[in-house]
C-alpha cells in the first residue's frame, strides 16, 4: 500500500507530510492540513501553466534547430538570425528605462561587498558550517592553503611549523599595512594597542617597537573593542564596509610570541550564503525532499546541529551566535556572527513524487520548494530562531535556469499566491535571478522589469551558460574545445551585459550583482591572484566553494572598492547583443586527432568522477581530481558542459560511438583508481554493463541532444533511483 496522506486533491508522501505537521507549521500560525489544502489550490492554477512554458522552450529549440539546418553551411547572417530570434518570440522588444524598487532589503545585500557561499542543505555539517562562515580566520586560511609557499622551510606538516606561521603573520601585517594603513609605521612594528581618549573621543593608539605612539590613517575605519579586564582582547576595524577584527591575548601560545600579542586575524568573510536545493544536491525522491526540508527548517528555528568525528575527537556543530563590541563612544552593539541565508529552489523543468496529483502525476518540484521553504522561513520572521536571519522581514529564493520573462512572470504571480496562503505581506519573498541561460540573458532588462519589486540579485553562472550556448546551438556545428570557449567574444558580452543592464535598472544601493564560482578549491594562490577581477568587473559578490576560498576572497573586496568601479563602468556602452549570438563554432579550425582524443579524454573524466559519485552515493557536489589530477569542484552545471560538448562533437561526426565509448572505459579505470581510498565507493571497471553509473555517463553523451535544454537531471534521477531501489 503507497504510503501517502490524501489531502486537497493531492497525494502527500508521509514523511513529508509528518514534516511540516511536527516540525515546521507549528510556531507558524499555519494549520497543516490547511497548508496542503492551500497547496493543492497553488498547483491547480500553475502547474499546466509550468508545463506549457517547458513546451514552449522545446518549440523554440525545435525551431532553431530548423533554422540552422536551413542555413547549413552558410556563414551566420546576424541580422536574419536576430530578425528570426524575434520572429519567434526568443527575443522580445525592449521597453522604456525603470529603476528597480525592492524594498526592505537586508544591507548583507543592499549594501555590503564580498563573497557569497554555495552549500547544499542536505548536508547538515556542511550547511552549518557555510552559515557560521560570516567570520574566518586569515591566519588559518593561509597556512593551510598554498597562498603562502612552502620554500625555506614553510612546510605545511601535522604540528604547527613556526616558519611558516611567521611568514603567515608577515603577509597578514602586509595586508593590514594596505587596508587599515597606520600615520606611519607598520603592523610589523606594533608592541601594544592602547585605547585614549582624545579631544573627549576614544581613539585606537599602537605603540610601535622604536617607542613611537601612532594612530591609524583614517581614525573613522577603527570601529570598537572588547576588553578581558583592563587588557584589550580584540580590536574592530572596517573597511569598504566589511570588518576585519584583530585578536589579542598574551597567554596564548601564538600571542606569547608575538611583541603586540596578536593571536589572530578574522575577516568579515561569507557575508550571504544560498543554502542550496538545486545543483550541488542530489535529491531525487521524497525521502530526499524530506532531508533538504528538514535541514532548512532546522537552521530557520535555529535548531539545526550535528555532531561528527574530527581528529579522533567529537565535536557538535551549531550556529553561531552574534558577535558584541564596544564602540570608541563607550555604547555596546552586536554584528551578526551568521551568513545573511538565500535558499536556492529549483528550476521550472524538476518535477518530483513528494506530491503527486490525484491522477498520479509528478507536480513541479519548484512550486513545492517555494512553498515549503517559505515556511520553515516564517520562523525567522516571526522571532522564532534567536540566530535570526534577515533583519528586514524578508525570505529570500533564488531562482535557477529562467527561459525568458514569461517564466519570471509566472514566478512572481506563484509567490503572490504564497504570501497570501501563508498571511504574508506583499513582496515578503525575494527573487535572486540567474542569469544562466541564453534567453534570460538577451531578456535580461524585461526579466528585470517583471521582477523589479522583488528583486535582490542577478548572478552570472558561466557554467550552465556554456551549457546552455552548446545546446541552444547544437546543430549550428562543431564547438571549438571546452576551455577556449570561456575565451570567445560572447563570454566577456555574457559577463559585462549583466553588469550593463545591473547599472542601468538602477541595482548598486538595492541588490547585488554577482559572479560566478571558484572551482578549484585547492588552488587558493590562483584564486587570489585572479578573482580580484571580479569586484573589479562591478559584481558586489561572487561565488566560493568554501569558507576557507571566502575568507581569502575578501581581501579583494578590502584592495578593491567596487562601488568605485561601478560607477567608472557606468560610463561605457553596453556589451555587445551580437556578440552575445554568436556561438562558439570550430567553424574551419581543424583539430588533430590527438587534440581531438585529449579533449574528450578530459571531458569523459570529468563526466565519469561526477557521475559516479551522484548516482552511486547520492553526492550532488563533488571535488573531482580531473585529468591532471587536480581537484576541480563539479556539479550538474560543469556536467552540463563537459556531456554537452561530446554530445555536439558526436552530433557532427568529430568523434565515433566506438571512440567515445572505449574512452569511458578507459578513463573508468582512471577515476575507480582516483577513488580506491573510499570504502562506499563501486568500481565501474571491467563490467561496465553492470554499472549503472556508467551507462548514465554514456547517456549523457548518446542521449544529448535529445535531452530539454541539455539538462542533465533527465539522466541522472532515474539512474539514482535504480540504484537507491537496487540497494533496498
Amino acid at each position: 500500500m503507497e504510503n501517502r496522506i490524501d489531502i486537497g486533491n493531492l497525494k502527500i508522501d508521509k514523511g513529508l507530510y509528518t514534516l511540516v505537521k511536527d516540525e515546521i507549521a507549528p510556531g507558524t500560525g499555519i494549520d497543516a492540513d490547511k497548508f496542503w489544502y492551500a497547496f493543492g489550490e497553488i498547483i491547480r492554477e500553475f502547474a499546466p501553466e509550468n508545463n506549457l512554458l517547458l513546451e514552449k522552450r522545446d518549440t523554440m529549440q525545435e525551431q532553431i534547430d530548423t533554422w540552422y539546418l536551413e542555413h547549413r553551411g552558410e556563414p551566420i547572417d546576424h541580422d536574419a538570425y536576430s530578425a528570426f530570434l524575434s520572429e519567434i518570440g526568443y527575443l522580445v522588444p525592449e521597453g522604456d528605462n525603470f529603476i528597480v524598487a525592492t524594498e526592505d532589503v537586508d544591507l548583507e545585500i543592499a549594501l555590503i561587498a564580498g563573497p557569497q557561499l554555495v552549500v547544499p542543505v542536505d548536508n547538515a555539517r556542511y550547511a552549518l558550517n557555510a552559515t557560521n562562515a560570516r567570520w574566518g580566520s586569515l591566519y588559518d586560511a593561509l597556512y593551510g592553503t598554498n597562498v603562502i609557499d612552502e620554500t625555506d622551510g614553510a612546510t605545511r606538516d601535522h604540528t604547527y611549523n613556526p616558519i611558516r606561521g611567521a611568514k603567515v603573520i608577515s603577509y597578514t601585517e602586509k595586508f593590514l599595512d594596505e587596508v587599515i594603513t597606520l600615520e606611519s609605521g607598520s603592523y610589523s612594528d606594533i608592541t601594544q594597542f592602547l585605547l585614549k581618549t582624545i579631544d573627549g573621543n576614544m581613539q585606537l593608539r599602537a605603540k610601535l617597537s622604536n617607542e613611537e605612539e601612532v594612530g591609524l590613517e583614517d581614525p573613522s575605519k577603527f570601529l570598537g573593542f572588547t576588553q578581558d579586564g583592563d587588557n584589550l582582547s580584540t580590536v574592530l576595524f572596517q573597511n569598504h564596509g566589511l570588518h576585519i577584527v584583530i585578536q589579542i591575548d598574551r597567554e596564548h601560545p601564538v600571542g606569547k610570541e608575538h611583541p603586540a600579542g596578536v593571536v589572530d586575524v578574522i575577516l568579515e568573510s561569507a557575508i550571504t550564503t544560498i543554502q542550496d536545493c538545486e545543483d550541488s544536491v542530489a535529491a531525487v525522491d521524497a525521502e530526499d525532499k524530506v532531508r533538504v526540508y528538514s535541514n532548512w527548517n532546522g537552521i530557520m528555528k535555529g535548531t539545526l546541529e550535528t555532531t561528527f568525528e574530527k581528529n579522533g575527537k567529537m565535536i557538535t556543530r551549531r550556529l553561531s551566535p552574534d558577535k558584541t563590541y564596544t564602540s570608541p563612544d563607550g555604547k555596546t552593539f552586536t554584528l551578526s556572527g551568521r551568513s545573511l541565508l538565500l535558499n536556492r529552489n529549483v528550476g521550472l523543468h524538476m518535477y518530483t513524487d513528494a506530491v503527486l496529483t490525484a491522477d498520479g502525476d509528478e507536480i513541479p518540484e519548484g512550486i513545492l520548494d517555494a512553498m515549503v521553504t517559505t515556511l520553515a522561513a516564517m520562523h525567522d520572521l516571526l522571532g522564532n530562531n534567536k540566530y535570526g536571519n534577515s533583519k528586514t522581514g524578508s525570505v529570500y529564493i533564488v531562482k535557477p535556469k529562467f527561459h525568458g520573462p514569461e517564466e519570471v512572470d509566472m514566478t512572481v504571480r506563484l509567490f503572490e499566491k504564497i504570501e497570501n496562503a501563508l498571511g504574508l505581506k506583499a513582496n515578503t519573498i525575494k527573487i535572486g535571478i540567474m542569469d544562466e541561460e541564453r534567453r534570460t540573458t538577451v531578456n535580461l532588462k524585461e526579466v528585470l522589469r517583471i521582477v523589479s519589486q522583488r528583486l535582490v540579485f542577478i548572478n552570472t553562472g558561466f557554467l550552465d551558460r556554456t551549457g546552455d550556448e552548446i545546446h541552444t546551438s547544437m546543430v549550428a556545428g562543431p564547438m571549438i574545445p571546452k576551455m577556449d570557449i570561456r575565451n570567445e567574444p560572447w563570454m566577456r558580452a555574457y559577463e559585462d551585459w549583466n553588469v550593463d543592464i545591473g547599472i542601468e535598472t538602477g541595482l548598486p544601493g538595492i541588490t547585488q550583482i554577482g559572479k560566478g564560482m571558484w572551482t578549484k578549491p585547492d588552488e587558493m594562490a590562483e584564486m587570489l591572484e585572479t578573482k580580484v577581477n571580479h569586484p573589479m568587473a562591478g559584481a558586489t559578490t561572487a561565488w566560493v566553494p568554501s569558507p576557507t576560498a571566502a575568507t581569502l576572497h575578501a581581501i579583494h573586496y578590502h584592495r578593491v572598492n567596487v562601488s568605485t568601479w561601478i560607477q567608472e563602468l557606468a560610463l561605457r556602452e553596453r556589451a555587445s547583443l551580437r556578440d552575445l549570438l554568436t556561438p562558439p563554432l570550430l567553424s574551419d579550425h581543424k583539430l588533430s586527432d590527438d587534440e581531438i582524443q585529449r579533449e574528450i579524454d578530459n571531458n569523459a573524466q570529468g563526466i565519469l568522477g561526477y557521475v559516479v559519485r551522484w548516482v552511486d552515493q547520492g553526492i550532488g557536489c563533488s571535488k573531482i581530481p580531473d585529468i591532471n589530477n587536480v581537484g576541480l569542484m563539479e556539479d550538474r552545471a560543469t556536467l552540463r558542459i563537459s556531456s554537452q560538448h561530446i554530445a555536439n562533437w558526436f552530433h557532427h561526426g568529430i568523434v565515433s560511438k566506438e571512440q567515445v565509448t572505449e574512452t569511458f572505459e578507459r578513463m573508468a579505470k582512471i577515476v575507480d583508481e582516483q577513488n580506491a581510498d573510499d570504502p562506499n565507493y563501486k568500481n565501474m571497471s571491467p563490467n561496465y554493463d553492470q554499472s549503472i553509473a556508467f551507462q548514465a555517463a554514456l547517456d549523457l553523451v548518446f542521449k544529448g541532444c535529445e535531452l530539454p535544454n541539455g539538462y542533465t537531471e533527465f539522466v541522472l534521477h532515474p539512474r539514482r533511483r535504480e540504484v537507491k531501489t537496487r540497494n533496498e
